[in-house]
């Protein structure tokens, strides 16, 4: 009997398939909210596949009628990356580690698993990812596509792991490329904001499971950025932690080890004081903008101690976000990492010290990322420091962090500055065609296998292609 293929299919009998896998209407109960409840959508429709077939038929569904199709995962992003009002796909089904290469060290894996689970499922192979972020509440394909990153000088972002993609093209083809396949579709991908294709499956480079050491003390900001190369070229995994209105600085160093785990919890410190007291002291600087200061040298002083701890690495890696923030974040050039640092504190003691000026919340953090050659990674073609910046929200309720941010950018920028890309930012496309020299090349690459537009979202139209799409229609 003759299969019919998807092409064949008529659109009622798209919608009768995808039925099982679809949200309710956006006109009722669907929409979209990213986990800091910064940027929200209602799509048209929003789809949650099981399996390829469903991604197939929602692709074909978006060709037949011209519509734009956007993949979220957990929504953490901090911007409107992944925001639509046409079609969304959300991945969080397609989660499976699919194969492993115990002796290769390397891991097949659908793009739609959260780092949380795949942490888990590495182990039970007794693998691990080479390097993690702060965080491991994102999916693997949003982490690849955004070139996200940990720390380390001799680590680059984790795009620059990956072995092979297999992507899902607007024209409903399934391809697989590398650096030696398809190599431009590779590298335009690897940070390719979801614009290239549906990201399917991934080809990891992972290591062998192992614990880390991490050694934390706090010292002043001179003494952290006079010795700033010296400290992040000493350890393997550097982070600094920078508390402004205290002019301190937490320096943290992690390294592998097989000594034994530790257990440097403490309920009373860390739940009670460090989370739930900070946070009501949050809530009543809404009203009281001088408590910030207070709070800050608070928590710095909480944490002044030093400390010694040993767990397995991604919990090392990891640290808890706490409370609901804005957020940005940028990546400069190593080389220009104190001279921009000391002028970001020479700018923020002008403003604690001004009655009108910003309060910063805290801490400041600071790491680095090895060189790459990905088209579009902030990476690309030298050693990168990144630093980021919150205001929190508590208890989801709004502060002033606009003037702060805007601030802090332009430091950035003065000193090479390039944006992450999983967070809201202003530059357009001539200001990061300056920037990426394989801009052009990327753009190409996304008029090759996208000519349609299909996977070109309102950040995508904005900062890729300059359409003037208003950078604030997503916002909460």
């Amino acid at each position: 009997m003759r299969t019919t293929t998807i092409s064949q299919l008529s659109l009622t009998d798209i919608y009768e398939r995808l039925a099982p896998v679809t949200a309710p209407s956006a006109s009722s109960t669907a929409s979209y909210t990213n986990w800091a409840r910064t940027y929200g959508c209602k799509p048209q429709a929003i789809y949650e596949p099981e399996n390829e077939y469903h991604c197939e038929l929602v692709l074909e569904l978006a060709r037949r009628e011209g519509k734009v199709v956007r993949a979220a995962g957990v929504g953490h992003s901090p911007s409107d990356l992944a925001c639509t009002t046409e079609l969304m796909i959300r991945t969080t089904k397609l989660n499976r580690l699919l194969e492993v290469d115990i002796e290769k060290k390397w891991a097949v894996a659908q793009g739609g698993i959260v780092l949380h689970d795949l942490h888990a499922q590495l182990a039970q192979h007794g693998l691990a990812m080479r390097n993690v972020g702060s965080i491991s509440d994102q999916t693997l394909a949003g982490i690849i596509t955004t070139a996200s990153h940990g720390s380390g000088v001799d680590f680059g972002v984790f795009s620059t792991h990956v072995l092979a993609l297999t992507l899902l093209l607007a024209n409903g083809a399934r391809v697989t490329c590398s650096a030696s396949e398809r190599s431009d579709l590779f590298y335009a991908s690897l940070s390719g904001l979801g614009s290239t294709g549906l990201l399917l499956e991934i080809k990891l480079e992972v290591e062998d499971a192992f614990r880390l050491k991490e050694v934390a003390e706090s010292v002043s900001f001179d003494a952290a950025v006079d010795d700033f190369d010296a400290i992040m070229t000493s350890t393997q995994h550097p982070r600094l932690w920078w508390f402004p209105a205290s002019d301190t600085i937490r320096k943290s160093s992690s390294d592998r080890t097989h000594e034994p785990r530790t257990d440097s919890g403490d309920w009373f410190w860390d739940t009670l004081v460090g989370f739930h007291l900070v946070h009501l002291l949050l809530f009543i600087a809404r009203y009281y903008r001088d408590l910030n200061l207070a709070i800050c040298r608070f928590v710095t002083w909480l944490g002044r101690p030093p400390l010694v701890r040993v767990d397995e690495s991604h919990k090392i890696f990891n640290i808890d976000c706490l409370f609901l923030q804005y957020t940005t974040e940028w990546a400069i050039p190593y080389k220009n990492s104190q001279v921009a640092l000391r002028e970001m504190r020479t700018w923020l003691q002008q403003e604690i010290a001004s009655a009108d000026g910003v309060r910063p919340h805290f801490p400041i953090e600071i790491r680095v990322s090895a060189a790459d050659e990905i088209w579009m990674s902030p990476s690309y073609g030298h050693r990168t420091t990144w630093i980021g910046i919150v205001q929190y929200k508590p208890y989801g309720f709004d502060v002033p962090y606009q003037q702060l941010f805007r601030s802090f950018e332009a430091i950035c920028i003065r000193h090479g500055g390039r944006p992450h890309w999983a967070k809201a930012h202003p530059m357009l496309p001539e200001d990061l065609r300056a920037l990426y020299p394989r801009f052009d090349d990327f753009v190409r690459v996304l008029n090759e296998v996208d000519p349609h537009g299909m996977f070109r979202n309102e950040y995508v139209q904005r900062h890729i292609y300059g359409q003037d799409t208003n950078p604030d229609m997503y916002k909460k």
